[in-house]
Formats: structure tokens, sequence, C-alpha cells
């Protein structure tokens, strides 16, 4: 069974994937539902020199290219990562000895990472990535264990190494690439705001005076808030001790929708891709104004790992090239419309 461990199942991707959506749209409470279980499921900038692509949230997209030189002393650019191989390392050797890839990835962001409701398997964009690079390093996409692991633990698993990988819609930024070693980019996204249809919030701007705003922990839409807030309330009292209440920044990012749809907050602030799968799941709710930064996902691995690092990015090479643009079209096409995926860009 795929989820907590090995997956089988010999059915077409596309079709799985359009049988198993139509379990979610306008579904309002499953964000309550979701959030719930998250919480309790523990461990045990622009690239230059790039073709256009696709038209996507933020225009022309930087499309495939070849990769683009940076330099490796500076944080320009925290998405330029390590040239790719496929040479065995010590972190891939250990990899195949196991004969199993170990990823942290989400079970509650709809189209990325998922539960799907009736077949209690993981579904979505990331996993659909995982599985390919499982398949290049072992030969199979089903020789993967996913770990579901909560928005503020993603650096502490790999830390631990309770996870070779992390593959959950995680921004690279200069402050985390001195926690964990990051790929290249495989998604553009940005920081937007969702709220109820019907509120006075018109995005991230002075509607949001006042008004309760809900932020994962350890997330940069905490920090882009931090940044400037124009008046919201979102620190907890006691954020970070005991005494937090965990209401405004909350361990897990779909708890953020639970505490809209209850009315505990006015708004939510997160990636617009993850809120694009909110909105798609409550139909009472509503992306607001326009993305206001400009981020990169990657995935994560522990830091020193190198040669991990570079597979992948060998792997996310092939991907550019029709994968990534098949699984696009399955499951997030439909809230984002057109795109294509970042090129790279190497130290």
């Amino acid at each position: 069974m795929r989820g907590g461990g090995v997956a089988h199942d010999d059915e077409p991707a596309a079709r799985r994937a359009a049988r198993r959506l139509r379990g979610w749209g306008g579904v309002a409470a499953m964000g309550a539902a979701c959030a719930l279980t998250a919480s309790l499921t523990l461990l045990p900038l622009t690239h230059a020199a790039a073709p256009a692509g696709p038209v996507g949230p933020f225009g022309p997209g930087p499309g495939v290219g070849t990769g683009v030189q940076v330099k490796a002393d500076t944080c320009e650019h925290p998405e330029a990562s390590l040239r790719p191989s496929t040479a065995d390392g010590p972190a891939v050797s250990a990899i195949k000895r196991r004969g199993k890839l170990v990823v942290g990835v989400d079970q509650s962001s709809y189209r990325w990472g998922f539960r799907d409701p009736e077949s209690g398997t993981l579904e979505g964009f990331d996993i659909t990535l995982a599985r390919a690079i499982a398949k290049d390093l072992l030969g199979s996409e089903d020789a993967v264990v996913f770990r579901t692991v909560p928005t503020n633990q993603r650096i502490a698993a790999l830390d631990s190494g309770k996870v070779d990988l992390v593959v959950r819609t995680m921004t690279i930024n200069c402050k985390r690439i001195k926690q964990v070693a990051f790929s290249t980019a495989y998604f553009r996204a940005g920081q937007q705001v969702l709220a109820p249809k019907t509120s006075p919030v018109t995005g991230h701007d002075a509607s949001l005076k006042g008004r309760r705003v809900c932020t994962a922990e350890g997330s940069t839409a905490y920090e882009a808030l931090e940044e400037r807030s124009f008046g919201a309330v979102f620190e907890d009292e006691g954020d970070g001790t005991p005494a937090d209440r965990n209401l405004l920044t909350v361990p897990n990012q779909l708890d953020c929708l639970a505490r809209l749809q209850m009315g505990e907050v006015d708004a939510v602030v997160t990636d617009n891709a993850l809120a694009a799968g909110q909105a798609a799941q409550d139909p009472a709710v509503e992306l607001k104004g326009k993305p206001f930064t400009e981020e990169y996902y990657g995935v994560a691995a522990k830091l020193g790992n190198d040669d991990l690092v570079r597979r992948v990015n060998k792997v996310l090479e092939d991907y550019r090239r029709g994968p990534w643009q098949e699984a696009y079209g399955i499951w997030l096409e439909a809230g984002l419309g057109k795109a294509g995926p970042p090129a790279p860009l190497y130290k």
C-alpha cells in the first residue's frame, strides 16, 4: 500500500488521478478533517538568460533551459544548486543498500501531497516527483517509503536521518540553504492571501489591518508577514513556548484552512500553489489580490549529502523534459493555469 510504506499499483497515473480527484471537489469540511489528522501525524528572483516558457501564475515562465552558472559564494540566487551527476557517493550508496528511499511528504495539501479519502493512498504533484526519484535511484517508483512531516518539522526530519529527502512544497531561501541542501528548483510559486469570498480583505495590503491572519510555523509566509504585516495580527502570545495556543501560527499549513472555516481567523497567508488547492476544496474561500513574492520549491536533503543532491538534479534534468508537464496537467493546471518548469541554476 502506498503512504506508510512501499506502493504497488500498476494503474496509469493519469487515470488513477482523474478517478481520485472526483472525491475532492468542493468539499468544504475536508480541510478541517485533514488538518486534525495532519496535526496528529508525526515522524516515529529571476533566472537570467533562460528561454521563455509557458505563461503561469507570474507571467512568462523561464522554461526548461540547460542551467545557468552563478557565483557560489553569494545568496543572490539561493536556488542555485550543485551540478547533476549519476556518481554514487555515501548517501546514494546507503539508500541502495537499504533498497528503499525514505521521503518526507505532506498528507493534507490537496493536489500536492494528500491522502486520497477513498483509497487512503498518498497522491499529488510532490508524490509523483518523489516516485520518479525512487525509480531513478532504485529502479522502481514503488521503492519508496513516505513519512508525513509537519511544516515545522521538515528540517528536523532531515537532520535526524529519519528521511533521506523532503519533497514537500519547501521554499528555497538564504536562511534554509544554511540548514539543508537543496536541489535545483522544480516549481515557482508566491505568497498570497486566502480569505472567504465575502471578506473585505482584498490581498496583502491595508485591508489586513486588525485582521487575524494564520500562517504555518517556520514558513516563508510567516517571514513575509514579519517583514510587512500591514497591521495584521499574526503572532500568538507565547509563540514557541508551552503556552502557545497554535491559533495564528500552526504546525501544519492546512490547519490554517480549518481555523478559517471555523471563523477563528480572518485570512490565511501561504504559497499560492497551496492556496489554490484549498480554494478548490472549499468553494466559500478564494485567493485575494496577487502573489506578493516569488519563490522556488526544491527537494531538500541533509546538509553535506552532496552526492544525493547531484543525483536528484540529474533526475530533475530529465523530469523537466516531459514528466513535469504531465504531472502538472494532472494535478495543478486546473487551479493555476498553464505553466512550465523553472530552468535550473547551478553554482
